[in-house]
Parts: structure tokens; sequence; C-alpha cells
């Protein structure tokens, strides 16, 4: 577009110059002109080419490794120069000429040979290139001082050393030349199948056309230039610039018409378009009960078929971004290709849905394939937009935010999915899954850039860890509940396809082939004894007392942590430090737990000392000595990261041995004080873990830093650590001297909670990731030991006095911690990023405040003002503040499901949503009852029966919805407010308990009316009973149905739409119920028009037939009287035990 902008500028300054005369403005013109021809032409080709390899018979052309013609240039070009050097008739000039020469081209092929090592994968190769690029450096470098010496003096000799120097250097770049020209590095031409030859056409034919208009356009403008007021000079450039332009309009056009991916991606749209519409008339139908179960499949698999045709879409969202953005050429392939799995997906979807009975569950699988769907479309909107135009950057926004979007809601899916298939004790897919990632351990990946040995180290040992504990796992659920075994192998086959991907990247990050080779086979030997254990959970599912296959469980999850051992024993051998450094984090991670417990039981006052005489100067001493030592090893350590493998694990192994004693130390000397003194206790502990956790910190910082320059950042983190080990060291030290002062020791716990306080702070701000699991429920349950934790810390100090001040400053420490790691954690269920940024933010907002008001109460303790302790107030409403944001965000995580089990509106709710589910399940029942059989006499009375049976299913279907229609007026009302939230002990007491009271039984009578009329209808076209009890359950089904609308109405508002639709769910009930007695109707009076009646003509059997009458007549009267009795006394009984205001409320 910008071309052709130039292009127009330039046509009309070539005809505004041309008339005024001024011509160095023309020459100026007519070359813009022709440079925005040549770029058209040039852009016109490259659209020409990405249309004809977009074509699925076509094959795109691939560059050459190197620039074979530029090896000949040199080769040509050296020989000739070292031939100046040795002919004697070469001046001094020449020479030096000559040497210029040897010395550009010479430097020119070292500097292709090194990037053609960097991009080749073949090893060979890559060392042929360096060491050919070596043998011409080092030729080039001894000729040049052969040249210095024959530049010094022309004599023969030196001339003849020239020779001898060129020698090797022409061999040198002639064996260079002739491995470069090798056919592994030429280029291949693009083959163009004869179909994309036709849809170049017309790019090719307007682009030969704009050509051709220009270059009579330009001959016509020299004439215009010699006579600008010539009128057919001027009409003749008219004529010409007017067919240049619209060549250029039809260049444009075919442009846009043979753009490639674009066709492919209106297919995709149409095709992801009409798998949403059916997906859409599945939800209908399951929702009416009429979604007929699909025969040609098992719902195992329609869930294997929905599983494979979703991860065929995963694997192509990211090749599609990447077409969509630069690469044009794929963009039509990778389309079809995903488009092609969203048939069966949605064909799955809604096999897998008409084979289950769970309408929840049914509308669960539709929705979310419909969600797949629906963002799928979007993405390809968002590419057919992008069109693989690099410089649509504008576009690129959009498609990446679909390209996410779309992973995300493909994931949910798959996860679903492989739940749901794990529980049903289905372990294909997770074999499939399992085997392909054992194969892609020998696959080679670009290795990740800012990624080491050591990140893949870590995260490695960590997962490797993780699958032998949910092997262990395995083997108790084996034993306990066989029903969570799919789960855990559900999460087995992740943790593997982690590994198995952290293991690629391992391998070609190590030290050496042999180490990576190492790995991959540990790896793999893994993951073929994963598979056993898997499908041993799938057998000991389907037959849970299968001992063979509970014991062949139990051997492989033995096999297991054998086999995880060999993979970590394979990484350490890739560096031996990094390994001992993980593991001393995972031992003092332990450490700190143990402290942890420990603190548990000084809170409690039961950490007593070992003897009657044990005092804590008999362990003052240990614990200062110990802790120097620990200085010593932390220097050590930190010196270890710049030493070799060897001395770093040393270094990691003693920092490991002498915090395990420091802490035992410590819990001495803290039960030495008594548990008289629980907050000394606990004072002292903390002090002791801070440190621990500093320790921790450092040691991973070492092992990132390990073998990294000074200048690498991770040397910082490195240093900071180190600073902040040493920090905490001194205030043990501090600790341990004051412990026993009462008079100082409540301000050593102040000052040693606020130091912790900033570091947990810094932590928290390093990474929003956790492996801690919380919900929005812990999130608002850790913000009451805050509120208490501000009143002790406001009290201590309004009191100053050490005790208050060590309690508070030991309720608060853990206070702070715990709220700091259950926001992180809570953060991760938020759905939008926002939330999740608030969420974090919201925490520590309220840690900074707390820490604000901590050193606060420290300032009043060093100065106990009246000013002082007035801002106390301030500082506890700025916590009181950031905890009702914490609270806030909280909900917003939560959503809109926060209800009170107890209120009767919920009960109310809840019981409308069984009737509905049983409703559901009653239809269901009726759409498979088939009208029997009838005689061959009897065959026009079929037609009757199916309308029953219709009839029925309609009624069943309208009152589903009329449940829940009511459900909805419900909600609508509660959030009105015009229905309180009374708890269930008092829910029937006030008028909305009745009001809730009334709509649950009508809810449970329009359920049990619906169950009696379909037990009705499926007995009335079996033949055992008659029409009239089919009538009279419609007419039940009615009157349950109006009681449930008064219920619903007793507040709603007339114009209300939830009620509206009530309304019209109610009258559909009624339609349904008039049709079905109609139809019942119709079939009794058709049963009477054909009974016939033999009258006896005979006096004697006249009589006899009259009297047998009467008698049936009165027969049938007492029947009928004895009935009406029998009715009133079961209403009667009904309602005599029920108070009259419950009795009102159903009414």
């Amino acid at each position: 577009m910008e071309k052709s902008k130039n292009l127009g500028e330039s046509m009309l300054g070539i005809t505004d110059h041309a008339k005024k005369g001024e011509l160095d403005q023309f020459c100026g013109s007519v070359k813009g002109f022709s440079g925005s021809v040549c770029a058209l032409t040039e852009a016109a080709a490259q659209a020409a080419y990405l249309v004809g390899i977009s074509d699925r018979a076509s094959e795109p052309g691939k560059p050459g490794l190197v620039d074979q013609s530029q090896f000949a240039r040199a080769n040509q070009a050296i020989q000739m120069a070292c031939q100046n050097l040795t002919d004697p008739a070469s001046t001094q000039q020449q020479v030096l000429s000559a040497a210029t020469v040897v010395a550009k081209h010479t430097s020119a092929l070292c500097n292709v040979c090194r990037v053609a090592s960097s991009k080749t994968s073949n090893p060979v190769a890559k060392r042929h290139f360096v060491q050919s690029a070596k043998d011409v450096a080092n030729s080039t470098a001894n000729l040049v001082k052969a040249i210095k010496a024959l530049d010094s003096d022309f004599g023969d000799a030196n001339r003849q050393k020239c020779a001898q120097a060129a020698k090797p250097l022409i061999d040198a770049v002639e064996e260079l030349t002739t491995f470069a020209s090798s056919p592994e590095f030429t280029s291949v031409p693009a083959r163009i199948s004869r179909e994309a030859r036709k849809a170049q056409e017309p790019i090719l034919s307007s682009g030969k056309a704009m050509i051709d208009g220009a270059c009579d356009m330009v001959k016509a403008a020299k004439q215009l230039a010699v006579s600008p007021n010539d009128p057919p000079t001027y009409l003749l450039y008219s004529n010409h610039s007017k067919s240049v332009s619209g060549a250029i309009k039809g260049l444009v056009a075919a442009m846009k018409e043979s753009a490639p991916g674009q066709k492919e991606c209106d297919d995709a749209i149409e095709t992801m378009t009409s798998s949403i519409k059916d997906l859409d008339q599945a939800s209908l139908a399951a929702i009416s009960q009429s979604l007929a179960p699909r025969d040609h499949n098992t719902p195992q698999g329609f869930q294997e078929q929905m599983i494979n045709s979703a991860k065929e879409i995963l694997d192509r969202v990211e090749p599609v971004r990447a077409a969509s953005k630069g690469e044009a050429e794929k963009l039509g392939h990778l389309v079809t290709s995903m488009a092609g799995y969203f048939e069966p997906l949605a064909d799955g979807a809604v096999g897998a849905a008409s084979k289950t009975i769970n309408s929840k569950r049914q509308m669960a699988i539709l929705d979310q394939t419909k969600t797949v769907a629906e963002s799928a479309l979007q993405f390809m909107y968002a590419a057919k937009e992008g069109g693989g135009n690099p410089k649509a950057g504008h576009t690129h926004g959009a498609i990446d935010e679909a390209a996410d979007g779309m992973k995300e809601v493909v994931e949910d899916l798959l996860q679903t999915l492989e739940d749901a298939a794990s529980s049903a004790g289905v372990v294909t897919n997770m074999v499939d899954s399992l085997s392909k990632s054992i194969a892609r351990t020998d696959d080679r990946m670009a290795l990740i850039a800012n990624l080491s040995f050591v990140e893949y180290q870590t995260e490695m040992v960590r997962l490797a860890k993780h699958i032998a504990r949910t092997a262990q796992d395995m083997v108790g659920k084996a034993v306990s509940n066989v029903s969570e075994l799919g789960p855990l192998s559900n999460n087995l086959t992740h943790d593997y396809n982690d590994l198995s991907g952290n293991a690629q990247g391992a391998a070609i990050a190590s030290s050496s082939p042999q180490v990576g080779q190492q790995i991959r086979k540990a790896v793999q030997e893994l993951g073929n004894l994963c598979i056993d254990l898997v499908q041993d959970a799938g057998h000991l599912q389907a037959n849970p007392t299968d001992t063979y296959s509970r014991k062949d469980l139990a051997d492989h999850a033995k096999a297991i942590s054998e086999k995880v051992s060999h993979v970590l024993a394979a990484l350490q051998a890739g560096s031996r430090g990094t390994q001992a450094c993980i593991n001393a984090a995972h031992t003092v991670s332990g450490i700190i737990g143990d402290l942890d417990t420990t603190i548990m039981f000084a809170t409690a006052g039961t950490l007593n000392p070992d003897g009657d005489s044990d005092n804590f100067a008999d362990h003052r001493e240990n614990i200062l000595k110990t802790a120097k030592a620990l200085v010593e090893d932390t220097k050590t350590l930190v010196a270890g990261a710049a030493s070799d493998q060897e001395k770093l694990a040393m270094a990691a192994q003693s920092a490991v041995r002498t915090i395990t004693r420091l802490a035992d130390v410590v819990k001495f000397g803290a039960g030495s004080l008594g548990s008289s003194q629980p907050d000394a206790q606990v004072l002292l502990i903390n002090a002791v873990k801070d440190v621990a956790s500093a320790l921790s910190e450092l040691i991973s910082c070492t092992k990132n830093a390990s073998g990294k320059p000074v200048q690498d950042p991770t040397m910082a983190g490195l240093k900071d650590s180190a600073k902040v080990m040493v920090t905490n060291v001194t205030s043990l030290l501090k600790t341990v001297k004051t412990v026993e002062d009462e008079a100082a020791r409540g301000t050593r716990a102040l000052e040693s909670t606020i130091e912790a306080i900033s570091q947990e702070l810094k932590a928290y701000n390093t990474t929003d990731k956790t492996d801690q699991k919380a919900s929005a429920e812990d999130l608002i349950r850790h913000t009451r030991p805050i509120t208490l934790a501000t009143a002790k810390a406001v009290a201590a100090g309004n009191s100053c006095r050490q005790e208050d001040v060590i309690v508070a400053a030991n309720t608060g420490r853990k206070a702070v911690f715990d709220l700091l790691g259950v926001c992180k954690a809570a953060a991760q269920n938020a759905d939008t990023a926002e939330v999740k940024r608030r969420a974090i933010q919201s925490g520590r907002d309220c840690a900074h405040v707390y820490k604000e008001l901590l050193d606060h109460v420290n300032t009043i303790i060093q100065k106990p003002t009246h000013e002082n302790k007035q801002l106390l107030a301030t500082y506890s409403k700025k916590v009181a503040n950031s905890v009702t944001c914490i609270v806030q965000v909280a909900e917003v995580i939560k959503g809109t499901d926060w209800v009170d089990p107890d209120d009767p509106t919920v009960i109310a709710e809840n019981e409308l949503l069984g009737a509905a589910n049983s409703i559901e399940a009653a239809a269901k029942k009726l759409a498979m009852l088939k009208p029997r059989r009838a005689a061959k006499e009897a065959d026009e009375n079929l037609n009757f029966e199916e309308q029953i049976l219709e009839a029925a299913k309609s009624i069943a279907a309208a009152t589903a919805a009329l449940v829940k229609s009511a459900s909805v007026a419900q909600k609508e009302l509660l959030a009105q407010g015009k229905i309180g939230g009374a708890h269930l002990a008092s829910a029937f007491e006030d008028e909305d308990g009745q009001w809730s009271q009334g709509l649950i039984s009508a809810a449970k009578l329009v359920a049990a009316a619906t169950h009696s009329l379909c037990e009705a209808a499926n007995a009335m076209v079996q033949g055992q009973a008659s029409e009239e009890k089919l009538i009279s359950s419609a007419k039940q089904v009615a009157s349950s149905t109006a009681q449930l609308l008064v219920a619903c109405k007793v507040k709603a508002d007339t114009d209300s739409v939830a009620m509206q639709r009530l309304q019209g769910a109610g009258n559909a009930v009624k339609r349904a119920t008039e049709a079905l007695v109609k139809a019942a109707q119709q079939a009794k009076d058709f049963a009477d028009e054909e009974e016939s009646l033999t009258i006896n003509k005979r006096m004697v059997g006249g009589m006899a037939q009259i009297i047998m009458a009467q008698e049936e007549i009165i027969r049938k009267e007492k029947e009928l009287d004895a009935a009406r009795v029998r009715y009133a006394k079961i209403r009667k009984q009904k309602y005599q035990d029920k108070p009259v205001e419950e009795t009102d409320a159903l009414w």
C-alpha cells in the first residue's frame, strides 16, 4: 500500500513538473516512479511465490546452509591474488593490493564458516567448518608474515617464502570450497504444482501489465518533458498512466483474492460454525430430553475420540499462531489440518452427551466443547486478519490473545475428559501419552535461551521425586480406595510428560554427550515402568479384588522408586555440585518443617528441658560456636559457586551438616528455658528458623550462579542472599545473648519480626508461582489472625510491657507469613490476570502496613509519648482497610457462588433442582418407551397410543422447564431482597420460611406427579392400566403445577422477566396436560364406540340380563362411594398433623 501511494505521488509529480518545466524535480519524480514500480514488482513476485507454495501439492524452496557461489568467488580471487604475489614482475603496490584481497576474502570465509557451524545440527559438519576456518586463518597469518618480509625486501628469497606460504592457504581454501559445495549444503528450489501456477497467473499477468504500462508511461513522460503543451503527447501520457493505475488495481485485487491461507481460513470458519450449530442443536435436544443415543460407538470410544481430537487441536495452536504472524506459506496447510479435527470433536461430544444420563453432565460436555469451537473461531478470524504478514504488527496482539485463550479452553476440556476417563478406569489415552513422551526424549530440540542445565536439573529432581511419591500413594490406594487410582494415574502421566520435556533440554545443555545419553536412557526406562503402573491401576479399577494386579502394581511402584534414583544419579553425573545443592535445599526444607513443629509445641507450653538441672547457660556456648561455624561454611559455599563442582558439593554438604547441628542445639537451648516461658522459646526457635530459611535461599542462589561469569545477574542475587544470611546469623547471636533478659527480649523479638517480614516480602515479590493450594475461603479465614495480631500489637504499644511485645511479635510473624502464602496460592484461582494481580497486591499491602505498625510499636517502646500512642489507631485502621481489600478480592475470586447452606431459600432452590433432575430422569425413562404391539384387528388404536406417549413426553419436558424457571425466579427474589436469609433453625417460623416450604412442597408434588404420569402412560400403552388412570395422573400434574406457580408468585413482581418465563412454562404444562387428557379421552371414546352389546330377545334371558346390569350398577355405586371415603381420609390424614400456617403456604 505504501509503495502504491508513492507511485501515485510520483505520477502526479511527473505531470506537474513537466508542465512547469521543472526538469530537476521532474527527474526526481521519474526516479521515484521507477523505484516504486520495482518495489511493487518485487512484492508481486514474492506474493506469487507465496501463493504457489501454499498449495498442498507444492513444495517450498529451502535456502542452502551457505552461499556456494561466495565460496567459489573467494577461491578464485584468492588464487589470483596469490599468483600476483609470486609473480616476479609484480610491483610493491600490486603485492599490497593482493594482500588486501587475500585478507578480505579469507576474513569473509571465516565468518561464513562460523555462521554455518552455528546453524547446522550435524556435529560432523559443525566440527569441519570450525576446523576449516582455523586452517584458513592460520594459513592467512603465515602468508601475512611472508608478505611483510617481502614488502621490506623485494628479494627472490622472500618471494619464494611468499610462494611457499601461499600454497597452504590455497589448499585450505580449495578444500573448504569443495566441502561447502557438497549437495548437503545446496539450496533446494521450490516446486510449484500446476494448480498453483494457475493461481499465480492473475498476479503475474497484472505485474507484467504494470511493468509494460510503466515503460510506455516513462517514454511518454520523456516526450511530455520536451513538449509539455502538446495535447496529443499529454493524451498519450494520460492513457499510459491509466493503464498503469488499472494494472496496479488488478494486482492488488489479485493479491487479495489469491492471498495464501485466506480461502483455507474461510473454509475453517465455515467448518467451526457448522460444529457450533451442531452443538447448539444437541444442547437444545438435551434440554428438551430428546437427544437420541448414538449407537455407533461406546461412551469410552466417544471420550477417546474427543481426547485425541482435542490433543491434535492443541498441538496445532502454536504452529498456526506462528504461521499467521509470519509464515503465510504454511498458514493454509495448518489451518486446514486444525479444522479437520473439529467435526470429530463435535461428533464425539454429542455422542458422549447422548450416552450420559445426568443432564448437568450432558450440558457440561456440550458447553465446554462449544467454548472450544467458539475460541477456535475467534482464532481463525485473527489468523485470517494477520494472513502471515510479519509487517502487520497491529494484528499480532489479537492473534496472541486468541491463541492463548484457545490453548486455555482446550487444556480445560482435556483436563475434564482425562479426569473422567481416569475415574472410569480408562487408561488407553494415558498410555499413549506416556509412549509419546518416551519417544520425545530422543528428539532434538533447540536450547531455550536463558535456561541452563541447572534449571532443567532442578525441575527434573522435583518431578522425579513427585513421581516416586505418586507411585507410593497408588500402592496405598490400591488397598484402601481403588477409585482414586485413576486421578493418581492422571497426575503421574502429567508429571512424566513434563519430566520428558525437561530431559530433552537437560540432555542438550549437559556438559558431555555421554551424560545427555545417560539422562535420556534413565528417563525412558522410568517411562516404561510408568506405563506398566498405569496399566496395573486400570486393571485394578476394573477388578478391585484382583490380587495379582495389586501385587504387580506394588512391584512396579517399587521399581519406579529405583528408576527415580537412577534419574537422580544421571543428573548428578552431569553436575555433582548443583545436585548436592538441590539435595541440601531439600534437607534444609525438612529442618524448617521440624522447627515449625517445635514452635507448635513451644506455643502449647509442652517444650520441656531434658533434665531438671538443665539451664540455658549450658547451651549458649554451643549455639554461638555452631553459628560461627555456619558463617564460615557460608563463605565457602559462596566461593564454591565460582569453583569446580566437587568443591561446591563439599561446601553444600558441610553447610547442611552445620545447620542441622545448629537447629538441634537451639532446640535444646529453647527447651532449657522451660515451658513457663513459651514466648521466649518461640523467639529463639524463630531466630534459627530465619537462619535456615536464609541458608535455603543462599543454596538456591549458589546453585543458579554455579559456573556463571561475575557479570551475570545471578551473581548479584548470590551476594544479596549472602548478606541476608549474615544478617540472620547476627540476629540469632543477639537473640541468644538477650533471650534470658526479660527487659530486652520483647524488643529483640519485635526487631527480629520486622526484619523477617521484610525478607519475606522480598521473597514474595520475586515470583507469583507457588506449589501451595488455597481457596478464597482460606484467604478470608487467614485475615482473622491478622486482625488478632493487630489488636495485640496495639495493646503492646499502649502498655509497653515486654511480655505483650514478644507475644505481639510472635503472633504477627506467623499471621503475616501464613497470609502471604495463602494469598499467593488463592491468587492462582483468579479468572483474570487483573484479579490475580489485585490479590497478590492486597497481600503485599497488608504485610507492608502491618510491618509499619510494628515499626511504630518499636518507636513507642523507645519513646513512649502520648502522641506516638495516639498514632496507633491510624496504623491499625490501615491494617483494617488492607484486610477489607483482601476480603473483597477473595469475593471476586470466589465469584457469585456465595451461599448460606442454612438459608431456607437455598434449601428451596436445592429442592427445586432436585425436582428438576427427577423430572428429567422420568422424561428419559418415558423417551425410551415404545407403544405395545397390538393384535392385527386393533391396528387402528396404535395412532392414539403414539399420541398419548408424545403428550406425556411434552408434559415431562414442560414440567422440567417449569421447575427450572421457578429456580430462576427464586434467585431474582433473593437478589431483590424480597426474601430473607433466615437460618435453618428458624427457617419455617417466619414468612420467608413459609414461602420456601411452600415452594419445596410444590416442587416435590410436581416431580411426584410427573413420575406417576410416566408410569401411567407406560402401563396404559402396555395394556396394564386404563385411560382413566392416565387422565387422573395428568390432572394431578396440572394441579401441582398450579400450586408451584402460586408459591412462586407470592412475592414476585408481575412484570418480572423470570416470572413471565415461569408463567410461560406453566402454560406449557397446562397445554401439554390438556393434550394428554384429550388423547386419552379419544382413546377411551373410541374403545366405547367399538364395544358391542348383544340383546337377548327371550323373556327369561332378557329379564336376567336386566337384573345383572342393575346389579353391576349398584356394585359400582358402592365402589365409588367407598373410593370417595378413602380419598377424603387420605386428604384429611395428610394435613391434620401440619400447622395451619404451613398448610396455607402449600396453597
